[in-house]
């Protein structure tokens, strides 16, 4: 139970993370490069979700009892596409209002992220033997880099 409360207290914090970022969305539509770094983003996010079958998806990092292990497009890059997304589309707020508290907020978005992955991989390793080869050759989240 506690491993429940864990996970949902970081998707919470996640969440307070992201509408705070999000609350001037007047300023990040009238700036080209702000805009283009949430675009991107969110089209990460749209090619990862296309890669991910059925029932895997899963907002907690929880696995479901059915999932399977996916290491095709996003995936065949990173190992949490969906967490680059969110990070990607955030950044472009960040840059449309760049203020110490968005910069501080964001800077505790990636912490949850990163507990977020430590979280989901000890449980994939625990299911899946797959799963260590997978994460040996494959980033986590930054493609190409960490």
């Amino acid at each position: 139970m506690k491993s429940k409360l864990y996970s949902y207290l970081l998707v919470t914090v996640q969440f307070a993370c992201i509408l705070v970022l999000v609350m001037r969305t007047d300023t990040i539509w009238a700036q080209p490069f702000p805009l283009l770094v949430f675009l991107v983003g969110a089209s990460v996010g749209v090619y990862a979700i296309s890669h991910n079958q059925g029932d895997n998806f899963n907002i907690i990092p929880e696995i479901k009892e059915n999932a399977e292990l996916i290491t095709t497009g996003a995936y065949a890059y990173v190992r949490h596409p969906m967490y680059f997304s969110v990070l990607l589309m955030m950044l472009g707020f960040l840059c449309a209002t760049p203020t110490i508290l968005h910069s501080a907020v964001y800077a505790l978005l990636i912490v949850v992220l990163f507990l977020k992955t430590r979280k989901e991989e000890s449980l994939w390793i625990q299911k899946s033997d797959a799963y260590r080869a997978y994460k040996i050759k494959t980033k986590s989240i930054i493609p190409f880099l960490l």
